[in-house]
């Protein structure tokens, strides 16, 4: 959606050849290509750690790093592997979306009408959020050392990235829509007449 964005705001009259079916294919594929990848790493190396205890997951779902407290085996090199694919997968597309911003931001402040800059801001700013929410909360999780981890902090953050998210994704690129802006604004507004009585 960046790359789609940008080409948009920046190059909107070669926007059919720059963002044509195949291109969006190319996309979407190389996403899915790099997550089934990564998703098979992380499970073909996890899968022969030999587990003891309890063998109850202490999460939501069963979360790799939640997994690895199982293992009876050091898990090490694991967890360095861990952390290289979440830099991979976390941070590239991450650094690639804020490219594209950064190259789009360039192009509205370029535009001479006020309208158009705030039609292309408002456009970006819903992806934007949605990116950010999603990715700020993943990083949290995955990229941060093991010695600040705590299984709570995890449970909260990980239901924050797999299910409000994507829960707020209506909501966040809706309230670009003047009849659902009006309605916040009126619901808000009776939210606090309520609390003042």
């Amino acid at each position: 959606m960046a790359y789609d964005r940008y080409v948009a705001i920046s190059h909107p009259l070669h926007y059919p050849i720059l963002m044509s079916r195949r291109v969006c294919l190319q996309i979407a594929g190389s996403s899915w290509a790099f997550g089934i990848t990564d998703g098979l790493i992380q499970m073909v190396v996890v899968m022969p750690f030999p587990y003891c205890g309890s063998g109850e997951v202490d999460h939501f779902f069963c979360e790799v790093p939640a997994l690895l407290k199982l293992a009876c085996a050091d898990t090490s090199l694991f967890d360095t592997l861990l952390f290289a694919c979440c830099v991979f997968m976390l941070l590239l597309p991450f650094s690639i979306v804020v490219a594209s911003y950064a190259r789009i931001l360039g192009a509205v402040l370029r535009m001479h009408s006020a309208r158009a800059r705030k039609k292309a801001l408002a456009t970006c700013s819903s992806h934007l959020a949605a990116v950010s929410l999603f990715y700020g909360a993943a990083m949290f999780i995955y990229l941060r050392p093991k010695r600040y981890r705590a299984p709570s902090h995890d449970k909260v953050v990980s239901v924050f990235y797999t299910v409000l998210t994507p829960m707020l994704n209506p909501l966040i690129y809706s309230l670009r829509n003047r009849e659902v802006m009006g309605a916040v604004r009126k619901g808000l507004g009776r939210c606090r007449v309520g609390s003042q009585r």
